[in-house]
């Protein structure tokens, strides 16, 4: 799965490296530690355009009856969200791409469990594969736009700390994966590992585990 990931870059910066425009006021970005409910950006294709807005982080269906169901629904697999009712509605019309510096696992070192910061060794953003929605809790309520992240299996680079890691969809394959008229068969075709050679991980603070702490220090080694 995917907990925890982070966005180390201005407004400004991941407008230009994904050439797109904010169509929302800026967030307050850098963020080092966004965990689950919380607010993210996302990159989303609008009249042809690619538009980058903030989301929550936990998909609510757009039928669903209570909006507690997305802190369970961060990440949908990547084998079974054609089938999923949760999700394949998204997966056919509200594809988005997830920005990131990197994301976070745990591997457990005896009694404790020894968080990393994986990230692409080459710098720049990552961009996950997401599904969104657009969800009210009453008809004449405001809408609540939510987000969920795909997973995989592991790439060599991410074996050894997990069994899951995101859907990293590459940029060549990014308006591919935005674009509503893209083919099922090409769609699934992306939903891959990443390949061996793209990440790297080091152990960081476990003051990660804190979803209220969002420092650099974060993604630095941490000290033995």
């Amino acid at each position: 799965m995917c907990g925890r990931f982070g966005t180390p870059f201005t407004p400004s910066e991941l407008a230009t490296a994904l050439e797109a425009e904010w169509r929302c006021p800026e967030p307050e970005l850098p963020r080092f530690n966004i965990a689950p409910t919380q607010h993210a950006p996302v990159l989303l294709r609008h009249h042809g355009a690619r538009v980058l807005d903030v989301f929550r982080w936990g998909l609510i269906p757009y039928w669903a009856k209570d909006g507690s169901i997305g802190n369970k629904l961060i990440n949908a697999r990547a084998e079974t969200v054609v089938e999923k009712p949760a999700y394949r509605s998204a997966f056919a019309r509200r594809r988005c791409l997830v920005p990131a510096g990197g994301f976070f696992e745990w591997q457990r070192a005896g009694k404790v469990k020894v968080p990393h910061w994986i990230h692409p060794a080459g710098g720049g953003p990552l961009t996950f594969a997401g599904l969104w929605e657009t969800w009210r809790p009453t008809p004449d309520a405001e809408p609540v736009q939510s987000f969920t992240i795909l997973t995989t299996t592991p790439s060599g680079d991410v074996a050894s700390l997990h069994d899951r890691m995101p859907v990293i969809v590459a940029p060549a394959d990014r308006e591919g994966w935005l674009d509503p008229e893209t083919p099922a068969a090409e769609l699934a075709a992306l939903l891959r590992p990443a390949p061996d050679g793209l990440l790297r991980a080091f152990a960081v603070s476990t003051a990660v585990n804190r979803p209220a702490y969002d420092g650099p220090d974060l993604i630095t080694p941490a000290v033995v």
